[in-house]
């Protein structure tokens, strides 16, 4: 199982070990998906689309609908663990939409793989087994439901989480938690439509020029040291919601965001708001 280190800073020559690396071989990521494929195949697991599995199971997949079709509009964001990202936009929803706590939108979740688990489920790391979102080739994203004239805030939000490192005659800007490695923390973001989207322009703006933006294929290597963000078409790889012990979840690297936003988990379970996604309970997922 992945730990998440309690590192608040990276030394520049960890930076540059791990750049190092990216050009070596080929990330065990890879490696673990392919590996994955052979044993699911040898066991007859079902390999599908994850729109195609999403029906299957009887779960609704997003249509492509008109700008002014929306009265709001689904995004997902992903840039490294997603408890920092979360509470980042829990926060812009109070501040910019003055959304009481039963009205937050922003949930942490799983997005950009191909496959689904049994079930259409996809689970975070857990020894037994189920449904790993990182084998299944899915990034930790967070996503949330706004006004779609709220949409430039919101990007611009997200782009600013990407933090400068300057390293031996270069400064990247990266996730804030670059010793998280692997697809599951690749950068992400999820629109209807994605690069063919009529808001695409308005992520390009909010982008400015800071990261590369290229379009989502699905099941994507790490992004670390690329300046890239995937856009996904979320109508074709929606998100997935994750487990209800990382929602509102404190992030090690920062201090702790206070119980009142912790308590916001069980404050949305009471109100209908979190629902149960059938994965394995608890870190271990035991």
């Amino acid at each position: 199982i992945m730990e998440r280190l309690p590192i608040r800073a990276l030394s520049a020559a960890l930076l540059v070990a791990q750049a190092c690396a990216l050009v070596g071989p080929q990330p065990m990521m890879n490696r673990e998906h392919s590996s994955l494929s052979r044993r699911q195949l040898a066991s007859g697991a079902l390999l599908a689309p994850a729109g195609a599995l999403l029906a299957a199971n009887g779960l609704a997949v997003p249509r492509a609908a008109a700008a002014g079709e929306l009265a709001t509009l689904p995004v997902y964001f992903g840039c490294g663990c997603f408890w920092h990202v979360q509470h980042e936009f829990v926060e812009l929803e109070r501040s910019l939409l003055k959304r009481p706590d039963l009205e937050l939108s922003s949930r942490c979740g799983y997005a950009g793989g191909t496959r689904l688990g049994a079930g259409g489920k996809v689970c975070y790391h857990n020894v037994r087994g189920v449904a790993d979102y990182g084998k299944l080739g899915h990034a930790e994203a967070v996503s949330m439901r706004i006004p779609p004239s709220s949409l430039p805030e919101f990007a611009k939000l997200y782009f600013s989480l990407f933090v400068a490192y300057n390293l031996p005659g270069r400064t990247v800007y990266e996730r804030a938690d670059p010793q998280d490695g692997g697809g599951e923390y690749r950068s992400v973001l999820g629109i209807p439509g994605g690069i063919n989207s009529p808001y695409f322009a308005q992520i390009e703006a909010a982008n400015a020029g800071k990261m590369r933006l290229i379009e989502g294929k699905g099941d994507e290597p790490d992004t670390l040291f690329k300046r890239t963000v995937y856009v996904m078409n979320s109508d074709e790889f929606p998100f997935l919601p994750g487990e209800s012990y990382h929602q509102f979840h404190n992030d090690f690297q920062s201090k702790a965001y206070g119980k009142a936003y912790n308590d916001l988990r069980t404050q949305l379970t009471d109100g209908g708001k979190l629902s149960d996604t059938g994965c394995p309970t608890g870190p271990l997922g035991l």
